[in-house]
């Protein structure tokens, strides 16, 4: 996996996504993090996930890398050099205990394997995404499908958000949204995420309970 600095997640940005898990819809860009340690590869291998801290949802977003660091008036086209598709995997029971609460998300959000990311490809400019659906397989089935011009918040405003509010730099990359169809992984799933009618990554679930 090629060099990733820090990792942004826009939470809440697809509408049917925010009305399928009763959470209100936002009125600006809604981010969290993951650290590094997250960050897994869909290379066709197994992928160890939490077996014992309930439902682990799957959340297949596009990903958009930085090329360079981040400036006022900067274009996406001009800042984002890649782009790939990855799962945020979500423990739903820790996540919905944590909103309870009021707390940071990071214990739903941050585990190892929680970022799972295919290889890069060009990144062909945001218009031209457009013109393609990314779409979630799991067993074959296809259970996710998205298309980035129905983001609540475009990449020019995540982008402009993020850099404002947190800085954004070369190497770092956002997770820009789920659509609606997200649900729990089973041991031995395969998940393939597909951009049009191209896989760019497959991995297989393995679910294991801490000794």
């Amino acid at each position: 996996m090629e060099f990733i600095k820090n990792i942004f997640c826009v939470g809440r940005n697809y509408v049917a996504h925010a009305k399928e898990l009763n959470n209100a819809v936002p009125t600006s860009p809604f981010l969290f993090s993951k650290p590094t340690h997250a960050i897994a590869e869909a290379n066709g291998a197994e992928l160890i996930l939490p077996g014992d801290r309930g439902p682990v949802h799957y959340e297949i977003e596009v990903v958009i890398r930085m090329g360079q660091d981040y400036k006022k008036g900067i274009t996406v086209d001009e800042i984002v050099d890649g782009m790939s598709l990855g799962i945020d995997f979500t423990l739903r029971d820790v996540q919905s205990d944590l909103k309870e609460k009021r707390y940071p998300w990071l214990l739903a959000k941050g585990f190892p394997n929680s970022a799972l990311l295919t290889k890069f490809i060009d990144f062909p400019g945001e218009e031209a995404c457009k013109q393609t659906n990314f779409s979630l397989l799991k067993n074959g089935t296809q259970v996710q499908i998205g298309n980035i011009t129905n983001l609540l918040f475009n990449l020019q405003t995540i982008i402009d958000f993020t850099g404002k509010h947190f800085g954004l730099g070369k190497g770092d990359i956002i997770f820009t949204g789920t659509p609606e169809g997200v649900g729990p992984v089973q041991d031995g799933d395969t998940l393939a995420l597909r951009w049009g009618e191209a896989t760019l990554g497959e991995s297989i679930v393995k679910l294991v309970k801490e000794s």
